[in-house]
């Protein structure tokens, strides 16, 4: 089939809850395709898997990843139409780190302005005993910052080590669970004893596709993690569906007490009068999706809003000039986008997590009415901007 543009030629099949190892059998009778259960491979098996025309079954996911020509895609369609395990068939999308808008300012207080406007220093939680999963570009395991601290890394990038060659990752992770008192101020990360758990599921260009993100879904959720982070996406047209697959997969994540929390995205011009609607996949109604506003207090000029019935912006975090940590030998680096909100809502998540015991759906209902009211449209900012507990 002719690849579609923004899809990388590939197909997840949605199997029906529970029925993983019925799904696998249905695929290979209905097109003649063999998967394999990552179940039975390890975290660089998964990736180089990921990296060929091989099927490839997320058991716990319950979801397939598989290359199909014309007549097998057409067979699966079939199936998914009929009583059985397939539920649905969709393109695999490609996609990105959210992009970042330069921002040269700097910070001279003890506590960045985003964790005041959070309100980090007057919580007693420190994010201790909980599971933090940071799914983006890898992480610099060598910035001094983290000297001590607990960080377990995974590469779900064909061909590329958990090493951070862009970026992105590690300013991500210095936001949702970086230090309070570093050598040099100022502090800058919220859930300061979290364990941190950073899969790199998009390349050092900052790319990856559907198949990667899931890929980290699952080891997130089997390494009991609490929170996933997602700071990544692609863009959708107004009135577009949300991926029924993504969908699926984060209510699965949530039974096993796993909260999905991802950029809205960018690709707004406010100042123009565009406001692009929530990305995929921060548009699933049970993926937390999150926008950005300013150190003033206002919507960001990029950040991306709920135009239609499809996708909602949930909370916001500031995304605007955020000072973290970077690849060393620059070690830090001051950045804006909805992919800067993202890691303090889930720093936020963590505090709330560790404070409450809480999980799942439990934590998100505490973020949302624990959150504080803007003078923002709902249709912007959700239930307002994240605070800790």
């Amino acid at each position: 089939m002719t690849e579609a543009a923004g899809t990388t030629g590939r197909y997840l099949i949605l199997l029906e809850h529970n029925a993983a190892a019925l799904g696998a059998r249905a695929i290979t009778n209905a097109a003649g395709l063999r998967t394999t259960s990552t179940a039975e491979l390890a975290g660089a098996s998964t990736a180089q898997l990921l990296g060929t025309d091989g099927g490839l079954l997320f058991h716990q996911l319950g979801v397939a990843l598989v290359s199909a020509d014309e007549d097998q895609y057409a067979a699966l369609t079939t199936a998914a139409e009929s009583d059985g395990p397939i539920s649905s068939v969709e393109a695999e999308r490609t996609v990105f780190a959210i992009e970042d808008k330069a921002a040269p300012a700097a910070e001279d207080g003890e506590l960045t302005w985003g964790l005041q406007a959070v309100n980090a220093a007057n919580s007693a939680a420190t994010g201790a005993g909980v599971r933090v999963a940071v799914l983006d570009t890898g992480f610099d395991a060598e910035h001094p910052d983290f000297a001590g601290r607990q960080v377990i890394t995974s590469s779900f990038v064909d061909g590329e080590d958990a090493k951070d060659g862009h970026g992105h990752g590690t300013h991500c992770i210095g936001t949702s669970c970086g230090p309070r008192t570093p050598e040099t101020k100022p502090g800058y990360g919220i859930a300061h004893q979290a364990e941190i758990y950073a899969g790199k599921v998009l390349s050092n260009e900052g790319s990856g596709s559907d198949g990667g993100i899931l890929a980290g879904i699952s080891w997130a959720i089997s390494n009991g993690c609490a929170v996933v982070s997602m700071s990544l996406g692609a863009p959708t047209q107004a009135g577009q569906p949300y991926s029924k697959t993504f969908e699926q997969v984060a209510q699965r994540a949530m039974e096993r007490g796993t909260l999905v929390v991802a950029a809205a995205g960018n690709e707004s011009k406010r100042s123009e009068g565009l406001v692009a609607p929530v990305g995929h996949p921060a548009n699933c109604p049970s993926i937390m999706a999150i926008g950005a506003i300013d150190s003033a207090g206002a919507i960001a000029d990029f950040s991306c809003g709920t135009v239609d019935d499809i996708g909602a912006v949930d909370l916001v975090g500031p995304g605007v000039d955020v000072y973290s940590s970077w690849p060393m030998p620059k070690r830090y680096n001051t950045i804006s986008g909805t992919s800067m909100a993202t890691p303090h809502a889930a720093g936020i998540a963590a505090l709330t997590a560790q404070q409450y015991g809480s999980r799942g759906w439990e934590l998100w209902a505490r973020l949302t009415q624990h959150a504080r009211r803007l003078a923002l449209a709902a249709v912007d900012s959700g239930a307002g901007l994240v605070q800790a507990p």
